[in-house]
């Protein structure tokens, strides 16, 4: 496992930018070199893709106290996939837990109810990892 799989790895919260520009907060998957971002019918993330399938994102994390301060900065044509619930399952897990009774019910429901449910697929063109980090006194 590379340093950026293992930071990509962490149940960080990644910013996506599309054309418009707009930026918004969303949980990821990263596997197998790729991002894999839950959306659907209630956001016009896909729609915006499918206009234009540029997109940029950055995962990062700034904790005062340890001192990591480290991003990664990742950017390529993004493509809608079908949605397959195991992949939804590794996601959601990383984020919410094991125990999918205690999920909040629309969460569950992108994986069993929700046939809108769709992925957001980034294989970057471009990965940087940048390491900030500093020394706590």
């Amino acid at each position: 496992m590379t340093e950026v799989d293992e930071f990509l790895a962490r149940p960080l919260t990644a910013r996506v930018a599309t054309d418009g520009p707009t930026v918004r907060p969303t949980w990821y998957l990263w596997e197998d070199g790729a991002f894999w971002i839950l959306s659907g019918s209630w956001s016009r993330l896909p729609s915006r893709i499918r206009r234009r399938p540029r997109i940029a994102l950055t995962v990062d994390v700034c904790e005062l106290d340890t001192g990591e301060v480290r991003q990664v900065l990742a950017s390529g044509d993004a493509q809608l996939r079908p949605f397959d619930v195991a992949r939804g399952r590794r996601k959601l897990v990383r984020y919410l837990g094991q125990d999918e009774q205690r999920w909040d019910p629309r969460f569950r429901a992108y994986l069993h109810e929700n046939p809108d449910t769709l992925w957001i697929h980034l294989r970057p063109s471009r990965l940087v990892l940048t390491d900030l980090s500093y020394q706590v006194p």
